[in-house]
């Protein structure tokens, strides 16, 4: 991919070079998990998710050995709205949060053993300097406006903005497996606003009313919950998005955060590595990225399903089954880091566990 090439030619050619997962890989690990010494299908879905990501990597048996979850922060516009329970510069304290290690997301990805990477693609709040608290995340600032624009009133932001999103999620990438290395990454984000940005995207992206996909976010109910629903309302009408254009449906209702995860997903599948999706915003960034390239869809692992209705509809728009249902709204890539260790458990029963043959143990008899 060249890297002086413009923004949208960077973005076609990760599109054009999406490969559809390994089918004989697939094939090898699915053999695999029919010798492992149990009944078959005892394992339930950790089996199918195993040959799932062994298709994915091209490699019979994987090892999820470099894990990393991207938390996008940026600010929004829509925010002055009255949309969340939360005032704006909230984006940049919990920045700051990650940053020194405690966060919920700080905790659950150090217990996944995946490295936390803060990207700041927009906050409106100064970021202060790390306090040193063991177990922070690395911060990565990107030259992106300082916020996007009231959706309610017109887009987002512009679309050369919005290709320049969508750009630097796919650079980090390929800058993580260029440094550390990089099997599995998560799709985490913080900002206030970003919910409604989110259910606004889902509902552009899939024709669903706007009451249909908004839930509470962070907290809205009564009155401030109408307000939010009027404003998504109000930014597709203002807006009028092509439901078919991917970047369009970024620059006009989503948010600086947004587009870097949907770069994020363009990347891990051109690089043929299982990103795990977290939530509504995550979900909405899914999509962007997936109405750019559909091959993006075979790379997703969705991670739990949020009670949001904006991220069930996401979800069956991706044609994704998650893998936990626990109810959980946070954000953060919380529900990510928690999927990574599912996956990192799934292969590494495929690749340790004993074969009846290694082990020495009959099989169950053929049936006649």
């Amino acid at each position: 991919m060249p890297s002086r090439a413009n923004p949208a030619e960077v973005i076609a050619a990760a599109a054009a070079a999406i490969a559809p997962p390994a089918a004989t890989a697939a094939a090898e690990a699915r053999s695999r998990q029919d010798r492992l010494t149990k009944p078959p299908g005892a394992l339930g879905r950790l089996e199918e998710l195993a040959v799932r990501i062994a298709g994915m990597r091209g490699c019979a048996r994987p090892r999820l050995e470099q894990r990393l979850v991207v938390v996008a922060a940026a600010d929004h516009g829509v925010a002055a709205r009255g949309v969340s329970a939360y005032p704006p510069e909230v984006t940049a304290q919990m920045v700051a949060n990650f940053l020194a290690g405690g966060a919920a997301i700080n905790v659950l990805a150090d217990h996944a053993g995946a490295r936390v990477r803060v990207v700041d693609a927009g906050v409106l709040s100064p970021l202060d300097p790390p306090s040193g608290r063991s177990g922070g995340a690395q911060l990565a600032r990107l030259d992106l406006p300082r916020g996007s624009g009231d959706i309610t009133e017109g887009p987002a932001m512009s679309r050369e903005t919005a290709e320049r999103a969508i750009v630097a999620g796919i650079a980090l990438v390929e800058e993580e497996r260029a440094g550390p290395g990089l099997d599995i990454v998560g799709c985490g984000e913080m900002g206030i606003g970003n919910s409604t940005a989110a259910a606004a995207l889902i509902a552009a992206a899939t024709g669903r009313p706007p009451e249909a996909v908004t839930g509470r976010g962070s907290g809205v109910e009564g009155a401030a919950l109408r307000a939010k629903i009027g404003a998504i309302e109000a930014a597709l009408a203002v807006n009028r998005p092509d439901r078919g254009d991917g970047v369009a449906l970024l620059a006009a209702l989503g948010g600086h955060e947004i587009g870097v995860l949907a770069g994020v997903y363009l990347g891990a599948a051109v690089a043929r590595i299982p990103a795990v999706m977290d939530g509504l915003i995550s979900g909405a960034a899914a999509l962007v990225a997936a109405t750019i390239a559909p091959g993006v869809r075979d790379y997703i692992v969705a991670s739990h399903r949020s009670p949001e209705p904006g991220h069930a509809a996401a979800l069956e728009a991706l044609e994704a089954e998650p893998l936990l249902d626990l109810g959980m709204r946070l954000g953060e890539g919380s529900g990510a880091a928690l999927g990574i260790s599912l996956c990192v458990a799934a292969c590494r029963v495929l690749d340790e566990m004993a074969t009846f043959g290694e082990a020495g143990v009959s099989d169950a008899p053929q049936q006649g």
